[in-house]
């Protein structure tokens, strides 16, 4: 791999970077936002989809660490 798409892909590693922390700090206030409700609606309807939020951006921001670690990878070899 020649210098230049090794650089490029540096700059997607500090994107993808970006977004996770982007997607970590909104599904922090999901999962504040379902752990403050009042005690009515806990077990509602609306904060079982806040968890579930919550679940699917973890599930995301695996998928773009591990994204994250093949480029890593890949710029190492």
């Amino acid at each position: 791999m020649n210098k230049q798409r090794r650089k490029q892909i540096n700059d997607l590693i500090d994107k993808l970077s970006d977004l996770s922390d982007q997607l970590e700090t909104l599904k922090e206030e999901e999962q504040e936002y379902a752990d403050n409700m009042p005690e009515n609606l806990q077990s509602s309807e609306k904060h079982d989809k806040a968890e579930e939020a919550v679940s699917e951006m973890d599930d995301a921001n695996e998928s773009i660490l591990s994204a994250i670690d093949s480029l890593e990878n890949l710029v190492a070899s």
